[in-house]
């Protein structure tokens, strides 16, 4: 891979800017592979800008689970061709997994590079999620490599890792490092202030309902305007529910799933594949719904799930009429 450079308006919204932001001539086996169907929406050109500094400080983005964090951040690294190494976050997690550890390969003791040190080496973006399910004592060893220093493994006869230029470091997170309040994550870790201090924070929520919408009106053509349009309803209302703020009058209790886009491109997907079932008496919308979320739910969510979808699909909602405009 050789260093290039992108226009970036060209490259995330199909306009020209002038602005040029760099990446990779040719992708690499760890460069994540590209959704020519993605859509950039608020949230991306944050991250972008962020890109286009020449010496940025890490990144840290929060926002609800399921809004896309990871997905945009490997979206970027497509276009760009900028390689991606990730790591979960979780409380048992200590350095060595994100540096590298020693091993046995044919009889002799291998150092193998973590998701860090390839990072750092190879110039990619280390993408290192929910990361405030760590302990602040973990993570505090990453206080001189966010400061821009080089990293020393003792474990590997004291290899100095000097980061390449483009190296990037990349953390997301269901919070802002400040703990849970809300008592919809369980495990996550107020976090240490001097760790924190070191970021660029961007909230991210989830894509508005016109960006739904016309991904949902892209992808699946065989839907009806009306019909997408009350999927992206029934979703961010699922979402404000799973947050503890629905305004469906048969909301229970707060859920404990919620929708991911990846989800709702799956729940439109399973609904044209058993249309059929609608020969039989069955709404294959919400037959559909089950598979795409309501099975992973408790038996009183996907009750209310079940009730919430009867208000938002009546009977006479027809799937297959010719589309209309929003």
């Amino acid at each position: 891979m050789s260093l290039t450079q992108f226009d970036a308006g060209t490259l995330f919204s199909g306009n020209a800017s002038g602005t040029m932001i760099n990446g990779y001539d040719t992708p690499s086996e760890y460069t994540p592979a590209l959704d020519p169907f993605y859509v950039f929406h608020g949230s991306s050109r944050d991250v972008i800008v962020w890109l286009l500094m020449q010496h940025p400080e890490p990144l840290y983005l929060c926002g609800p689970t399921s809004a896309g964090k990871s997905s945009l951040v490997r979206q970027i690294a497509a276009r760009l061709n900028y390689p991606v190494f990730e790591a979960t976050g979780h409380d048992r997690l200590e350095f060595p997994d994100l540096v590298g550890h020693l091993s046995v390969q044919n009889g002799t003791m291998v150092f193998q590079d973590g998701p860090l040190t390839m990072a750092m080496k190879q110039g990619g973006i280390f993408l290192f999620n929910e990361a405030d399910l760590c302990s602040p004592a973990t993570l505090a060893g990453l206080n001189t490599i966010l400061d821009g220093s080089p990293l020393c493994i003792a474990e590997n006869g004291g290899e100095l890792v000097v980061p390449d230029p483009m190296f990037r470091f990349i953390v997301t997170a269901n919070t802002n490092g400040n703990s849970d309040d809300t008592g919809l994550y369980q495990g996550v870790v107020r976090q240490n202030l001097a760790f924190m201090d070191r970021f660029m924070v961007v909230e991210m929520g989830y894509p508005t309902p016109e960006v739904e919408r016309d991904l949902l009106d892209r992808m699946f053509p065989q839907l009806t305007s009306e019909v997408t349009a009350k999927m992206v309803e029934f979703a961010n209302d699922v979402r404000r529910n799973f947050m503890g703020n629905s305004t469906s009058s048969t909301a229970h209790d707060a859920l404990e799933v919620t929708f991911s886009t990846r989800a709702l491109l799956r729940w439109a997907r399973l609904a044209i594949a058993f249309q059929p079932l609608a020969q039989k008496g069955i709404s294959p919308i919400l037959y559909a719904l089950d598979r795409a979320l309501g099975f992973r739910a408790t038996a009183t969510s996907r009750t209310a799930l079940h009730e919430m979808a009867q208000r938002t699909f009546p009977a006479a909602v027809n799937m297959a009429e010719p589309k209309t405009n929003h």
